[in-house]
């Protein structure tokens, strides 16, 4: 197993200088879904790291970073049932959920 996670990382950023960092940043992660949509596979290292990168680029007082966790990502294209987190970076609109 490579311990790596399945990750949705969607965002909204308010200034269009940020926004594209923020992009470029998120696109060394993942691959691009919609324009600020990114499916990611990522180790808990690569995810701190993400983390830590987008805190530098955004305005936590007003942008969004979400990050969705879909789970384990051994098999690539298999569903792997379980618990679904949802994490943020910057403004948060609701308090963290878990679904399960």
């Amino acid at each position: 197993m490579s311990g790596r996670r399945h990750v949705l990382v969607c965002y909204d950023i308010c200034d269009p200088k940020r926004l594209r960092r923020v992009h470029k940043t998120v696109k060394d992660f993942g691959q691009s879904v919609q324009y600020s949509v990114f499916a990611c596979r990522l180790t808990r290292l690569a995810r701190a790291e993400l983390e830590a990168r987008l805190l530098e680029e955004i305005d936590a007082g007003v942008d969004q970073v979400m990050l969705v966790d879909l789970g384990p990502a051994d098999h690539d294209d298999a569903y792997v049932p379980g618990s679904r987190v949802l994490g943020h970076v910057g403004r948060r609109r609701w308090a963290s959920v878990v679904v399960v």
